[in-house]
């Protein structure tokens, strides 16, 4: 679905470089694993609380980046260049 395709890539961009690995894991298995997309994108805006396995720092970082505190224009993914740049 489109708001999660914007949203968990923006995401991604601006966080994954800095994830441990353990996190890496943890927002693998949080897009991958629920079988409806809309559950990831209603936890994430904290329409509905999320089953307690997927209650994590890495589900408290999206949650933070989706309430989008500084009012950015969030309408496209981000171009794939960044997956090649240097770690900021």
């Amino acid at each position: 679905m489109l708001e999660n395709c914007i949203l968990l890539s923006l995401f991604a961009k601006e966080n994954l470089h800095r994830m441990s690995e353990q996190q890496l894991n943890l927002y693998d298995r949080l897009i991958n694993e629920p079988s409806n997309d809309w559950d990831i994108y209603y936890w994430a805006t904290e329409a509905k609380p999320p089953p307690a396995e997927f209650e994590h720092d890495v589900l408290a970082m999206l949650r933070e980046f989706a309430k989008n505190k500084k009012k950015e224009q969030r309408l496209r993914q981000p171009d794939l260049e960044y997956l090649f740049e240097p770690p900021r």
